[in-house]
């Protein structure tokens, strides 16, 4: 570790510092600090090199795979606040990508829809979070696959109680 520390690089988790270590919810929190960074820069390398970013193509892709969804559908599925979802269905419509129709039933509701140019985008394989994603999926089992996620739910329903 010293060499690490020479270089100023953080301890790994299992490494300790003056003998201690950070502790089980402390480590756990560095990794979700370092997750949340890792899909920040991500997402902005995306937006420099695709022109979208992560959360505006994830969108993109929840409303490829349900079209005719509503933007409160698409705000229930990802957990997201509607103000947030409206700002970037503002920019996706503003590109070209995500088209608004009045509902046939309810004409106070839109559907959205990709354009033909979101289906493009929608189609991408590669240079996205997703793809980063599912190359790190395959490398896990299943059942710890299950389990992180049921972890990162447990989290953000506690999170949800700061409110």
């Amino acid at each position: 570790m010293a060499a690490r520390a020479q270089r100023g690089a953080a301890p790994r988790m299992s490494e300790k510092v003056n003998g201690k270590t950070l502790g089980p919810v402390l480590e756990f929190m560095r990794t979700l600090w370092a997750l949340d960074h890792a899909l920040q820069s991500a997402s902005k390398r995306m937006e420099s090199r695709l022109e979208i970013t992560a959360p505006q193509r994830l969108v993109v892709r929840i409303v490829g795979r349900y079209p005719g969804v509503s933007a409160g559908e698409v705000s229930e599925i990802l957990h997201l606040h509607p103000s947030t979802l409206t700002g970037i269905l503002r920019r996706l419509g503003d590109r070209g990508l995500v088209e608004r129709r009045p509902d046939p039933r309810d004409a106070r509701r839109a559907l959205l829809f990709l354009s033909s140019k979101g289906r493009a985008v929608d189609e991408l394989r590669s240079g996205t979070v997703e793809a980063a994603v599912r190359r790190a999926l395959t490398r896990v089992r299943p059942a710890a696959v299950q389990h992180a996620r049921e972890v990162a739910e447990a989290v953000a329903s506690e999170l949800a109680r700061l409110d």
